[in-house]
């Protein structure tokens, strides 16, 4: 039986965090998690030890084994959020682990922190943003001033911000963000004519390239609802076409 996600907006907005899910394996499983542009905070907890860490950016599809009577907690970040001990340009496509105490405390930034649950994860963010360890880039507002040299930072210089506050491209978080939302649509029941028009591919075999790379499942996979659990269900905000 595949993994079954559930997942929740919180009270603090797309500040910070955009989405909390949950879900447990009752058997061994395989999970495929999809390209992303924000960082993931994943608690685990088997047999009563729990683990965490930061998963970075990822900018192709991978896939992983999930072992059997697990808990999992995920907290996908804002996209622009920064955990200020591990910024996201130096965990792209990888991860740090967080050291956790013996009382099941999980340290960040030197300090110990009481696990969050699915339940109470904003007051868990709200301590790390008191604490200045959580803190959004104002992204939007430097993108509004590209272009015009007299009002802020010339573009180069934002471009090279931009890379280091998310570790991507512009053009690569258009690219990810689109080929999720592609594949929301594709397995909520929308056919690839309407999905290539909308979203601005080409045509079926560029949406077909964007689906291997960025979701790990083709079309067909995703409309029959034939594939792995997925890490993809939220959804996403793609800009025009890249």
């Amino acid at each position: 039986m595949a993994l079954r996600f559930e997942h929740r907006d919180t009270e603090i907005g797309v500040s910070l965090v955009d989405r909390v899910w949950r879900t447990r394996s009752d058997a061994e499983e395989t999970m495929t998690s999809a390209a992303r542009t924000c960082c993931h905070l994943i608690l685990s907890r088997a047999q009563g030890r729990l683990l965490a860490s930061l998963r970075g950016p990822e900018t192709k599809a991978t896939t992983a084994p999930v072992p059997p009577g697990t808990e999992f907690l995920g907290v996908r970040f804002a996209f622009g959020a920064v955990l200020r001990p591990h910024p996201s340009a130096s965990i792209v496509d990888g991860h740090v682990p967080l050291p956790v105490t013996e009382s099941g405390r999980i340290v960040i930034g030197g300090e110990a922190w009481e696990a969050p649950t699915f339940d109470n994860i904003e007051h868990f963010v709200r301590r790390l943003q008191d604490a200045g360890l959580l803190a959004r880039s104002r992204l939007g507002d430097e993108e509004q001033v590209a272009g015009h040299p007299e009002a802020g930072p010339t573009e180069r210089t934002l471009q090279r911000r931009y890379r280091a506050i998310t570790g991507l491209s512009r053009t690569a978080v258009r690219q990810i963000d689109r080929a999720n939302a592609a594949a929301t649509m594709l397995r909520d029941g929308l056919d690839w004519h309407t999905v290539v028009e909308t979203l601005g591919y080409f045509d079926q075999a560029h949406l077909a390239h964007a689906l291997r790379r960025y979701v790990g499942h083709t079309a067909r996979e995703l409309q029959a609802g034939h594939f792995a659990s997925m890490s993809f269900l939220y959804k996403t905000h793609p800009g025009p076409g890249s």
